[in-house]
């Protein structure tokens, strides 16, 4: 049941770098909830997904192979994590690569793309998910120099995987973002982060009616407080994490990846230009 699913404990991560180390969590994110069953939404599709590695991504991929797709992994560091996600992925009996890398290259990402179309011959799906962000107590201790980087990350890399692929993508074929409750509520301790998620709601709502003309679709995921390894990674104390939402606790990567199904396949084939937010019943006014 929703409501049993574990909290992040009492004890401090003591991860002291993003984008964090999922293999190091306790309790480890659930990726996929028990008895989630495939029904072939995706078959012989092929999806890439940034930051696919561990967290909301790991999770997005798994998913993704169980509902039949092939998956390619792009991501910064954690090599153990990517290797872990390869095997689950392909524990669904799809194929899956993965790519080391930072997307906040431009040259890196097109690089990628080539790479996976070559692989497959055919690319269908863009989930942009890689993130970072770093908190501080206000606006005079940004640092300028990390607030360049999150927007690099965060935004930019979205306009650099999102040009590269469209000479391989095609009707019916979409581009899924991940943006974030603090596009619409704001946070006082990441001022930057939000602005690049604000960012990244208005590229969604304006690539998806610039694309729509070719039927390509392009939407958005706006998680709340999800237990990632972005999350301690970020903050020394992860005890009340998520219980200040409506229902009380952190959501699970599981509670979050179909709903990145569900905007990849026909299911959605009416909807672009949308937002889809999963927060444990913020309400965002959107």
């Amino acid at each position: 049941m929703p409501g049993t699913k574990a909290r992040p404990n009492k004890f401090p991560q003591q991860q002291q770098e993003q984008p964090g180390k999922e293999h190091k969590m306790h309790p480890r994110p659930e990726v996929i909830r028990p008895g989630y069953k495939g029904s072939e939404k995706l078959k012989d599709k092929v999806a890439i997904i940034t930051g696919g590695d561990s967290g909301i991504g790991r999770s997005v991929a798994v998913h993704y192979a169980r509902e039949g797709a092939d998956v390619a992994v792009i991501y910064l560091s954690e090599d153990k994590d990517a290797e872990e996600t390869k095997s689950m992925v392909e524990k669904e009996g799809r194929a899956c690569l993965i790519i080391k890398g930072d997307v906040g290259d431009q040259e890196f990402c097109y690089e990628c793309i080539d790479q996976i179309y070559k692989k497959f011959g055919r690319i269908n799906i863009l989930v942009n998910n890689a993130g970072e962000q770093h908190p501080h107590k206000g606006l005079d201790e940004i640092d300028l120099r990390l607030m360049v980087r999150t927007f690099r990350t965060n935004i930019f890399a979205m306009f650099y995987m999102s040009k590269a692929v469209l000479k391989y993508l095609s009707s019916g074929d979409s581009i899924i973002n991940s943006t974030s409750v603090t596009s619409y509520r704001g946070s006082d301790h990441l001022i930057d982060y939000s602005s690049t998620k604000g960012a990244i709601t208005s590229f969604t709502r304006s690539l998806g009616k610039n694309l729509s003309s070719q039927n390509i679709r392009v939407n958005a995921v706006a998680p709340g407080p999800i237990w990632t390894p972005l999350i301690p990674s970020t903050f020394d104390d992860v005890t009340e994490f998520g219980s200040d939402t409506p229902l009380g606790r952190a959501g699970q990567p599981s509670e979050v990846g179909p709903a990145y199904v569900f905007l990849a396949s026909e299911d959605a084939s009416y909807i672009t230009s949308q937002v889809i937010h999963v927060n444990g019943g913020d309400f965002t006014n959107s």
